[in-house]
């Protein structure tokens, strides 16, 4: 016979696995997002890509219902950060916000890489675009594009540039390949302490972008000579564009969007889309970011796949063009 503490057993152990079994079922109906949201980054806190994020992200929390949370990853070129995301759950609980550095550049900048901009990503929502401009110290004896070009050539391997991004490599190599003059760079992890070596005088020059150079540039640590775009820029309407200064063949354009792992549920992709597509789009958001030397704007995960297979080809031919040799 089974005595009656044994039967009490055995039903206090049925109703714990049916009970398991209805919390795990109901754990699985619920709807994403129902924790914290991560978004790495590939560059230091004080980047142009970092403040437009946190700006962005308090409305994605808001929108979202959950906190997210700014993990900053900078180092190799970013490589760091695209490979932890890349490694990581396809549960839509770690993103990736990051630029050409990663996606566009990088394949053509360095020998080994450790992740697939294309294979090992969901692309999810582009988020805009960030002009660069070329800013130099104030000794430098320069006031546009055309006399830095004539002190470079006076003074060949004298000039320095800095950079803290992939747009900041290529666009100092591109500059003294077109304009034919010798220039030493010197990388640096990201740009606010590149910056902050031009600033000191300690570099020459380098190329950034708007939101970073521009504090410095309207406090006169710096003199900026030009933007990196084929056009003005509508943010800094008084900075003429690399090729008008007279570099020809010049245009070179920063971007960012929003990624997740590869195999990113179609679900979880759909809905961060839309919240993403309607922060970036209403007014106050858009200028407010426009403020930051961001043009903001939005479209679908189809739309950003393709524009990074594009923008591989183009940086591809950039740095070939500008003779960078993969390091």
């Amino acid at each position: 016979m089974i005595s009656l503490s044994t039967r009490r057993l055995r039903a206090a152990a049925t109703f714990a696995l049916i009970f398991i079994g209805l919390a795990s079922a109901a754990s699985a109906q619920t709807p994403y997002p129902n924790r914290t949201i991560t978004l790495v980054l590939p560059f230091a806190a004080g980047s142009g890509t970092d403040t437009t994020t946190r700006i962005i992200s308090q409305h994605l929390g808001m929108a979202l219902g959950v906190g997210i949370v700014i993990d900053n990853k900078p180092g190799a070129n970013g490589m760091i950060a695209a490979t932890y995301v890349a490694r990581a759950a396809p549960d839509g609980y770690t993103l990736f916000v990051t630029t050409n550095t990663t996606h566009s550049a990088n394949p053509y900048l360095l020998k080994t890489l450790t992740y697939d901009p294309l294979k090992d990503f969901t692309p999810i929502a582009r988020t805009g675009d960030l002009p660069f401009m070329l800013v130099v110290h104030p000794d430098v004896p320069a006031e546009t594009v055309a006399e830095l070009v004539v002190y470079a050539k006076a003074n060949p391997g004298k000039l320095t540039y800095a950079s803290g991004s992939s747009s900041a490599i290529v666009s100092g190599a591109t500059f003294a390949h077109n304009a034919g003059i010798d220039m030493l760079h010197v990388p640096y992890k990201s740009s606010p302490p590149a910056m902050n070596d031009v600033i000191g005088g300690r570099i020459t020059m380098m190329f950034t972008d708007v939101l970073t150079g521009l504090p410095h540039v309207n406090g006169n640590a710096l003199r900026a000579l030009a933007v990196t775009t084929k056009d003005r820029s509508p943010l800094v309407p008084n900075l003429p564009s690399m090729q008008e200064a007279g570099v020809p063949d010049f245009d070179i354009t920063s971007w960012q969007g929003y990624f997740g792992p590869a195999n990113l549920p179609k679900e979880i992709v759909t809905r961060l889309n839309t919240e993403i597509r309607k922060i970036v789009e209403k007014p106050e958001i858009k200028a407010q970011l426009a403020t930051l030397g961001m043009d903001a704007f939005s479209g679908t995960p189809e739309e950003l796949r393709a524009f990074v297979g594009d923008q591989l080809v183009l940086w591809g031919k950039l740095i070939k063009n500008a003779g960078i040799e993969k390091q």
